[in-house]
């Protein structure tokens, strides 16, 4: 029995290295629903500049995985569930008057762990944002780190490439997901937020 078991797994260990050694370029395009929330009575403005709509990540020296445009779609879902007005520009000068939030988003690193590293059967993605937030007149509130994860439930039913895709897209959502239900409870945001309802109800 012991024999056989050998047998099985080294096919398996041989399309893993083959994979490895694989040059391999990821397009990630995905839609997001709209998030079904109460948004707060508030504005902001998502400033995603060139180089983040058309963001390319590098985890190694043979993987390439471009989702500018899908995180573009999954962060502007999320914030449009959160405030009742957002509007989404290149540059900050282009914010107005009477926004209330600027937020700059920006990735710091991407992982990816594939079989043939872990010798797990799953191909993992790491996503790690950064959003600098500050006020329209430019004082800043706080720069929040937001990681994201994401893995495939059965890559041996999948090819690599739609293996790291699927990863990346639930990476993605879960980016959506923690924006839902920590944006407000950043301490920093929690009392920007308070120090306004109290300026409103003086005025």
């Amino acid at each position: 029995m012991k024999s056989w078991s050998v047998i099985s797994v080294l096919p398996l260990a041989a399309m893993a290295l083959l994979a490895g050694c694989t040059s391999i370029s990821v397009q990630v395009e995905q839609e997001f629903p709209a998030v079904v929330a109460k948004p707060r009575d508030m504005s902001v403005v998502l400033v995603m500049d060139r180089e983040f709509r058309n963001y390319l990540a590098r985890p190694n020296s043979k993987t390439r995985i471009q989702f500018g445009a899908a995180q573009v779609e999954a962060l502007s879902k999320a914030f449009n569930g959160l405030f009742a007005q957002v509007e989404v520009v290149s540059s900050k000068d282009q914010a107005g008057p009477d926004t209330d939030l600027v937020i700059v988003p920006s990735v710091l690193e991407v992982q990816l762990s594939t079989p043939s590293e872990s010798f797990l059967n799953v191909y993992e993605v790491w996503i790690k944002y950064q959003l600098d937030i500050e006020t329209a007149d430019g004082v800043p509130v706080d720069s929040w780190f937001l990681p994201a994860y994401g893995k495939t439930q059965h890559s041996y039913l999948l090819s690599r490439s739609t293996a790291i895709e699927d990863a990346t897209v639930v990476a993605l959502r879960d980016v959506g997901a923690k924006l839902m239900l920590d944006f407000f409870r950043i301490p920093a945001i929690h009392g920007w937020v308070q120090q306004r309802q109290a300026m409103n109800s003086d005025s």
